[in-house]
């Protein structure tokens, strides 16, 4: 069965299954090419008549993931201009004036899109939820920085489907004052980077970062000094007039060799900070779209008036350590380099995360390592800026174990998504879950993430910097406190 909602730019027509009414590829700015290409997003035309959603729309241009994780990750390329766009999923249409999550998909700023079939939202509409999925710009398209201003396109693509969900989604049952943006690794770094931002205030009550927080940016002289690099790869001008006339193959072709520039020279005086983490496309301290760090801003009490559920998985980094083989050729003098040059005492830290692991290899502790750098510290650093500004924050770690790669990868990252969303059986996800994933985890899980949206509180204490109760989702989940407290400690005042 059809059903037709009309916006502020035209009708749409969706469709309902079992009572879900379901709107696809619907744009909320208009195609990012032609006149509009390396733009900021532009108002998306009106239309007549009634405008088909019934399928995902154009997904925005990316490259493919490399081997192996283009089997671990697999998405969706959609083809055509119109990739600004999203996808709703609602119970009721009207003025039902339910809770809206906002979902913010991951892919390092370079991959994803909101048509992966596990995050389909209609688990969340069977739970009361008005449930959207957006699309925005990647890669040098969305965060190149071009000059006069001219980057972050990809934040402000969010910013305008935020935009779009205060002005139309009341007519899809929704409550514009009672909207949660989530999401996962970038999209959870987009998460922190909105908390602080101050274009996006007022457009969301609630946030949930999976993943990611407000310490993942780069400085203004380094996103120049990747747009110079950029530039001499395809032999022009760093201008946003040069690049829009080269074809975008060539463009995503040199996106690829720049990436790989960086993990093939990791020189910090060509690269600068983006050598830490690998990423040359990330969001830009511009001084206006983004102020400062976004953790910086959310200590300085920018994100006061915004409840934040945060967490990480227990062995993010494993992900990218066991299924290409390299957590294997880790030896102790590599280790013993990342530590100190993460600035933390070699010795004392090796001693630290060895008692915690009496067993592990030195790619095991790396991992560890990694992971609390890149993911767990961060997240915390979040929460304890929102607990010293009265603010509320929940937090989580999610430790279920993968059984593939013979139980190697642990509670890696990604992992979680499908549980989130209460998506076990969809396609992809038997990759990373295989078909043990138990069912009562997703039902707690999801229905946490349920229970924030609508009210604030997921279930468990808040975070507080005496007791710091975290939820801990497994096959029995519980609230720890202060997990790994030694090891937390041992970054106090170095990230």
């Amino acid at each position: 069965m059809d059903t037709v909602v009309k916006t502020r730019h035209g009708e749409v027509r969706g469709s309902v299954v079992k009572r879900v009414n379901t709107f696809k590829g619907i744009p909320y700015a208009a195609p990012p090419f032609g006149v509009n290409r390396f733009r900021p997003p532009q108002p998306v035309a009106s239309w007549s008549g009634v405008r088909d959603a019934l399928t995902y729309g154009p997904t925005a241009p990316k490259p493919p993931y490399p081997p192996p994780f283009d089997a671990l990750l697999p998405e969706p390329v959609i083809a055509g201009e119109d990739c600004l766009n999203l996808n709703i999923w609602s119970p009721e249409l009207g003025q039902a004036k339910l809770p809206v999550m906002v979902w913010i998909h991951g892919g390092a700023f370079t991959n994803g899109s909101g048509a992966v079939p596990t995050y389909d939202g209609r688990n969340f509409a069977r739970d009361g939820v008005v449930c959207v999925s957006i699309n925005y710009r990647l890669g040098i398209d969305g965060f190149l920085a071009l000059g006069d201003g001219n980057t972050n396109r990809g934040l402000l693509d969010q910013v305008a489907a935020l935009e779009w969900v205060q002005e139309n989604i009341a007519a899809f049952g929704g409550d514009p004052g009672n909207v949660t943006i989530f999401g996962e690794s970038a999209g959870a770094m987009s998460v922190g980077t909105l908390l602080s931002m101050p274009r996006a205030k007022g457009l969301f009550r609630r946030a949930i970062a999976e993943s990611g927080a407000g310490h993942h940016v780069i400085s203004s002289e380094t996103a120049q000094r990747v747009s110079r690099y950029f530039a001499e790869k395809l032999g022009i001008e760093p201008t946003r007039e040069a690049l829009a006339a080269v074809p975008l193959n060539a463009l995503v072709q040199a996106q690829v060799e720049l990436s790989a520039d960086v993990y093939k020279k990791p020189n910090p005086a060509l690269w600068g900070e983006i050598v830490a983490n690998g990423m040359p496309f990330e969001p830009v301290i511009d001084g206006d779209i983004l102020p400062t760090r976004p953790i910086d801003s959310i200590a300085a009490g920018n994100s006061v008036g915004v409840d934040v559920l945060i967490g990480t998985n227990a062995d993010e980094q494993r992900f990218f350590l066991v299924p290409n083989g390299v957590i294997n050729s880790i030896t102790e003098e590599a280790l013993a380099r990342r530590i100190a040059a993460y600035g933390l005492p070699v010795d004392p830290t090796l001693a630290v995360y060895r008692a915690e692991r009496p067993a592990a290899s030195p790619g095991d502790l790396l991992g560890a390592l990694i992971t609390d750098w890149f993911y767990r510290i961060p997240a915390i650093r979040l929460a304890e800026a929102q607990v010293k500004n009265n603010a509320t924050a929940y937090m989580y770690e999610f430790g279920w174990r993968s059984p593939q790669f013979a139980g190697n990868l642990g509670a890696c990252h990604s992992l979680e998504i499908a549980f989130v969303f209460d998506n076990l059986e969809k396609e992809g996800n038997e990759v990373l879950l295989r078909m043990s994933a138990p069912q009562q985890l997703a039902d707690t899980m999801h229905a946490a993430w349920v229970a924030f949206a609508t009210s604030g509180n997921p279930g468990w204490p808040k975070y507080d910097l005496s007791r710091r109760a975290t939820m801990r989702f497994d096959t029995t989940s519980g609230v720890v406190n202060d997990p790994r407290s030694a090891e937390r400690t041992l970054w106090e005042g170095l990230r």
